[in-house]
């Protein structure tokens, strides 16, 4: 594992080692506790890098640079595959393994087959190619960076439109992430179908909506029998 460098130098310095064509491979929403987790993988080739010069870690442009950032992206990329996990299954995997096979289906997605994998911060088993973890990756390395904008972007599309699904949770505004809009949201609603309920906030609540609705029903069947003995 290595540490941040120049954005471009790893790349670079991978190219120049006859060990391209590079591809980045970052995630998007491991921390929210609704809607999928997004990975998604790109291949920029060494000539395409000085058309992103805006490129830059996702996390630290906002939404309209990486919403510019992102058909640029598509255009120059030598190839890109973005991956959607839903929440049914980070819930059944686990976020980290859900994480790390999202990484492994974004890079076999590719329609060309990459040389080497830098990948943001986790080692990705099973690769049938060499790769590396970079710490920092997505503020490391122009591939990561662009699969971090793809992700977030892609990501942040689906979140806005999954509120016209599943109204007044608030996803279009918080993304699906445990902000004091959602959690108060989660609380008066109960979780939906896109809540991950291997989350501690989301079971939480759902364990409450159950036990609300048994004594719920409890209470209907006393006052159904009471009124029948009358």
């Amino acid at each position: 594992m290595i540490r941040r460098s120049g954005l471009r130098t790893l790349e670079s310095a991978l190219y120049r080692n006859g060990l391209g064509p590079v591809a980045g491979v970052d995630e998007v929403g491991r921390g929210a506790c609704a809607g999928p987790l997004v990975v998604a993988s790109c291949v920029l080739g060494p000539n395409r890098l000085t058309s992103l010069a805006a490129l830059d870690d996702s996390k630290k442009l906002n939404e309209a640079e990486r919403e510019r950032l992102f058909p640029l992206i598509r255009r120059y990329a030598l190839a890109y595959h973005v991956v959607f996990i839903p929440s049914v299954e980070v819930d059944r995997r686990g976020v980290h393994h859900a994480n790390i096979e999202g990484m492994r289906r974004a890079v076999a997605g590719l329609p060309l087959r990459p040389g080497y994998v830098l990948s943001d911060g986790f080692r990705v088993p099973g690769l049938p190619m060499p790769s590396l973890p970079v710490i920092g990756g997505d503020a490391a390395a122009a591939c990561i960076a662009a699969a971090s904008v793809l992700a977030k972007v892609s990501r942040d599309r689906l979140m806005v439109a999954m509120e016209t699904e599943h109204p007044g949770y608030g996803f279009a505004e918080h993304k699906g992430y445990s902000t004091p809009v959602h959690m108060a949201a989660l609380e008066e609603r109960g979780p939906c179908s896109e809540h991950r309920y291997s989350f501690a906030n989301v079971r939480r609540v759902a364990g409450s909506v159950q036990r609300g609705a048994a004594v719920w029903g409890m209470m209907e069947t006393n006052l159904d029998e009471g009124q029948q003995s009358r």
